[in-house]
């Protein structure tokens, strides 16, 4: 089979080469887009990162395409609709970065909380004043975590070394977990109303877009902080802005903000094949949230350790060479799609 991988690094390409022992193998640093699939029309497998938004568009000028191997657990920049008529089967990395993402939740937690940024910012110019940066202390206060998985589940460990209590929303509550770690479930609307901090930990689905928004913001208590290292479009980034702007929220920190794509490349905002596809009040309110100095946003980073990337790599090759050898592992259910 004809495998291409896209959005690859030297280091990644390396990685990849026993892929060629039985298919042929191209990797390229390009991202997938309309365009360059139409030059690579006998692709059977692809393999891309989130920043490949791999649209009903783009898919249509594959028709060999058999599987898409993302180098991601989420699969959102995917239109699995398209990949269930078609017949594509879709495979993710499902497990690769618990630690590392619910660590970054908790650096971009504590920079907030002790405003890091500012401190550092300041003694590099030569001021050791302490002005202003008073901060607060972890110990003591409620860790709201929406989303329970495996992410979730460390953030919440992670939360009770510091002394936290801790509360958690989930679809599915797991009260073993609950008992085993020490923390309790509740309803969404309890746990923004008692979080002192409230971190996301969940998926973005058709149902958690635009899932904490301005009536959200509006149950939490005054001066919480926010910390989004899940899909930026589960926060209504406006909602988010003037819950800022008007002192409902402390701070935020943020490792991820909707069409980050677009944010990175200003220009592909005013190509005619994507004019149309933006939420451009999204794009402004991102923009916005950029210049707060209360909020930290770091470019969707949090799963960026060499030990996190390694198994990244190391399962998506499996995934590759085992559908080819007939035998799929981590697939994705695209019965259902959203």
């Amino acid at each position: 089979m004809k495998v291409i991988i896209f959005e690859t690094q030297e280091w990644e390409h390396r990685a990849c080469l026993s892929i060629q022992e039985e298919h042929e193998l191209i990797c390229t640093a390009e991202r997938l887009d309309r365009d360059v699939a139409g030059r690579v029309a006998d692709a059977e497998i692809i393999s891309t990162f989130i920043d490949s938004r791999l649209t009903g568009e783009v898919l249509a000028k594959l028709p060999k395409l058999r599987l898409i191997a993302t180098r991601s657990t989420g699969y959102d920049h995917i239109d699995l609709d398209w990949c269930r008529a078609h017949d594509i089967a879709v495979a993710n990395v499902p497990n690769y970065g618990d630690a590392t993402v619910a660590e970054h939740a908790f650096a971009l937690l504590l920079a907030v909380a002790r405003n890091l940024v500012d401190s550092v910012e300041r003694t590099r110019r030569g001021n050791f004043s302490q002005d202003g940066l008073k901060g607060f202390e972890l110990r003591g206060k409620v860790l709201g975590v929406i989303g329970t998985g495996r992410i979730g589940r460390r953030a919440i460990e992670i939360g009770g070394g510091f002394g936290m209590q801790v509360v958690a929303h989930d679809l599915y509550p797991d009260e073993d977990c609950a008992a085993q770690l020490g923390f309790r479930y509740a309803g969404l609307d309890e746990v923004l109303g008692e979080a002192d901090v409230l971190t996301l930990h969940l998926p973005a689905t058709g149902a958690t877009v635009n899932l904490i928004s301005d009536r959200e913001f509006g149950l939490m208590k005054k001066g919480a902080v926010l910390i989004n290292t899940a899909r930026g479009n589960v926060v209504d980034t406006a909602a988010l802005v003037r819950a800022l702007a008007d002192g409902k929220l402390r701070s935020a920190g943020l490792d991820v903000l909707p069409h980050e794509p677009v944010i990175r490349e200003e220009a592909q905002i005013f190509r005619q094949a994507t004019t149309d596809s933006y939420d451009l009040k999204g794009l402004v309110a991102n923009h916005v949230l950029l210049r707060f100095p209360n909020v930290i946003v770091t470019p969707h980073n949090a799963y960026n350790t060499t030990s996190a990337v390694g198994r990244i790599i190391d399962t998506t090759v499996d995934n590759i060479m085992a559908f080819g050898r007939g035998r799929p592992t981590n697939l994705v259910d695209i019965t259902h799609a959203d």
